[in-house]
């Protein structure tokens, strides 16, 4: 058994990888707002905490992600957001505290959609599918996600060509809108 602080986003032992707006470059649709972000302040945006203990066949890897409020210009504060390298493996995703969503996109279509990621909500990721995680509310978002041991995780795909959607606060309120 395994503990875990929502609030810290600790995991027994896990040591949890930290992400602050610069590590974010390139993630944001308005590249001025980002500059003038990082130029105040370069602040932790998010972390995860990942608890690994096998890779054998059937093995299950897990971990805890604290999302902080914020915004970048209109834009909600995210998760870099990746694919799976196994691209068949899927995902669940628990809300644990705070509101958010998940911005899930087909890899081959390219089709975006919002799932709402909520306390005792669950989120289930596709195979194929890019995921972004994405606070709305102004206080952290903590989940739990769950993935097979194999999953392993492909930013670098996100990086090149990244979402084709974003999430921005349009009258206090999350709207899904194209990049270009």
């Amino acid at each position: 058994m395994t503990r875990f602080d929502p609030i810290s986003g600790a995991i027994g032992e896990a040591q949890p990888a930290k992400r602050h707006l610069a590590d974010l470059r390139g993630c944001f649709r308005d590249t001025g707002a980002f500059e003038r972000a990082l130029a105040h302040d370069n602040r932790l945006v998010y972390t995860v905490a990942a608890v690994e203990p096998a890779a054998g066949e059937g093995d299950l890897h897990y971990g805890l992600g604290v999302i902080y409020p914020g915004l970048v210009g209109d834009e909600y504060f995210l998760t870099k957001g990746h694919l799976h390298t196994w691209r068949a493996a899927a995902e669940l995703y628990i809300g644990i505290a705070g509101e958010g969503l998940m911005l899930l996109e087909d890899e081959v279509t390219r089709e975006n959609r919002l799932v709402p990621l909520q306390p005792n909500g669950v989120v289930y990721v596709p195979g194929h599918t890019a995921h972004r995680t994405v606070n709305t509310s102004d206080v952290p978002l903590t989940y739990l996600g769950v993935y097979p041991a194999r999953a392993g995780h492909d930013y670098g795909a996100i990086a090149e060509r990244n979402f084709r959607s974003v999430v921005i606060n349009r009258n206090g309120k999350p709207h899904l809108l194209e990049r270009n």
